[in-house]
């Protein structure tokens, strides 16, 4: 046993973090989304093509033979989304300036939200953070414009023409009104949850961004993450969890944040 070590070389134990990082990193992505399911649907595929084989059964073996030598191509096309989820992570640099919003903000938001749900009003609030949401947004107004409450509450009411889409919060700053989000494919979703529940999926399975979701029937408030969605019961609990996401515990911020707090 202690022989085989003599052969063992730094590099190898390089190897071996990278790849183990490499995969901790898969697991993730796909981690709470359906991509879950066909990896495993995958594997037993897998294991029926060996199995085939074992048992000299040639028409099922030739079957899984076709299926399999394409694997390469299905796997870029089931998986397109969590490939993309991938390489954005992968792209994003170790120095970018976190774009996350300050305890000012947050507490405009939360004010925001709990007011809107008491009267039943929807809302999607969507924050961005390192993923730039340029392709999301073509279909939004810029305003640019301070975060407060007052704001928030008028785009949203049912009278104003921007209350059917998500504003777009960046930098602490509202930068459009009226987007329109990508719906989620997953057909795992419970099917109480409406348009607005699944574009804040849909958006977060792509990008890092935050969304949280007023429901106008149910009065719930929501915080899509990943692509899973976590309902809050009270302004605290609310508050820990936006808290945790955005403030740096650390007691760092980012530039802009001490620009603005100056």
């Amino acid at each position: 046993m202690l022989e085989n070590f003599s052969y063992f070389r730094w590099q190898d134990f390089v190897d071996i973090l990278v790849v183990a990082f490499i995969i901790n990193q898969l697991i993730s992505i796909i981690r709470g989304t359906r991509s879950v399911q066909m990896v495993a649907g995958l594997g037993v595929l897998t294991i029926v093509y060996f199995l085939a084989g074992a048992l000299d059964l040639a028409a099922l073996s030739w079957v899984m033979q076709t299926f399999l030598s394409s694997i390469l191509l299905i796997v870029i096309i089931v998986f397109q989304h969590d490939i993309r989820r991938a390489l954005t992570r992968v792209g994003k640099s170790p120095f970018h300036t976190s774009t996350d919003v300050a305890d000012k903000e947050l507490e405009e938001i939360i004010r925001t939200l709990f007011y809107l749900s008491k009267r039943r009003i929807g809302a999607l609030v969507v924050i961005e953070r390192e993923t730039g949401l340029g392709d999301f947004i073509e279909s939004g107004f810029l305003l640019d414009a301070t975060l407060t409450k007052e704001l928030l509450i008028s785009i949203f009411m049912p009278v104003s023409p921007l209350h059917d889409g998500a504003v777009l919060i960046s930098e602490g700053r509202i930068k459009h009104a009226g987007c329109i989000l990508p719906l989620t494919q997953n057909p795992y979703i419970n099917k109480r949850y409406g348009t607005r529940h699944r574009a804040a999926i849909g958006l977060t399975e792509e990008t890092d961004a935050i969304v949280l979701v007023v429901s106008e029937e149910t009065q719930e408030i929501s915080i899509v993450r990943h692509g899973a969605l976590t309902t809050v019961e009270n302004e605290i609990t609310l508050t820990n969890n936006l808290k945790a996401i955005f403030i740096d515990q650390s007691g760092h911020r980012s530039a802009w944040k001490n620009w603005i707090t100056k």
